[in-house]
């Protein structure tokens, strides 16, 4: 059976949401990041780095969420993995962008701005930070502008991939980016 390690309020929810999409049954370890279950030997056994989520699928260990995304919905043949190789490749390259121009960024966005305390919030931070999302956006913008998903004629890995990680972005004024909004609101 596959067991999940992970919690929604980190980059699990990207793998929550997808064997959800799939309609898989799993057996899920609630662990946040940084949590002790997260430095245990047993825990440290499946994944060095101490992070989550990880999957156990009957014996294969696999930890990163964009890997265990793709790895999921190619297994089980669900459309959700295109089958042509340049939407699958599109849905790679939005994956990957996302890691590199979302992520970080959007999370201590979110963090330095609403988030913590504020008299730990550094407005500063917060401020080059939206200057990076903001772009972020407005490259989201302009590919959704061109296409209604983001690898293919249809919802893929590639948008779950990318719209999990802008959960944020609920509590953020998005009004600026009508298509991305709209996107989100079709992939959520």
């Amino acid at each position: 059976m596959l067991r999940v390690y992970g919690s929604a309020k980190s980059r699990a929810l990207r793998t929550l949401w997808m064997v959800g999409e799939l309609g898989l049954e799993y057996d899920h370890k609630d662990y946040l990041p940084r949590a002790p279950e997260t430095k245990a030997p047993e825990f440290r056994a499946l994944n060095a780095n101490g992070r989550v989520p990880v999957i156990d699928d009957d014996g294969f260990i696999l930890s990163e969420s964009m890997a265990i995304n793709f790895y999921l919905a190619k297994k089980h043949g669900s459309p959700l993995y295109p089958s042509d190789p340049k939407n699958e490749a599109l849905a790679l390259q939005w994956s990957l962008w996302e890691t590199d121009r979302v992520d970080r960024q959007i999370v201590n966005y979110v963090r330095h701005s609403k988030e913590l305390p504020a008299a730990e919030r550094k407005a500063d931070i917060a401020d080059a930070l939206w200057k990076e999302v903001s772009e972020s956006f407005g490259v989201l913008e302009n590919a959704l502008g061109k296409s209604q998903w983001l690898a293919g004629p249809q919802f893929s890995v590639g948008d779950l991939n990318v719209a999990a990680a802008l959960y944020r972005a609920l509590s953020l004024d998005t009004s600026k980016w009508p298509k991305v909004q709209a996107w989100l609101n079709r992939c959520w």
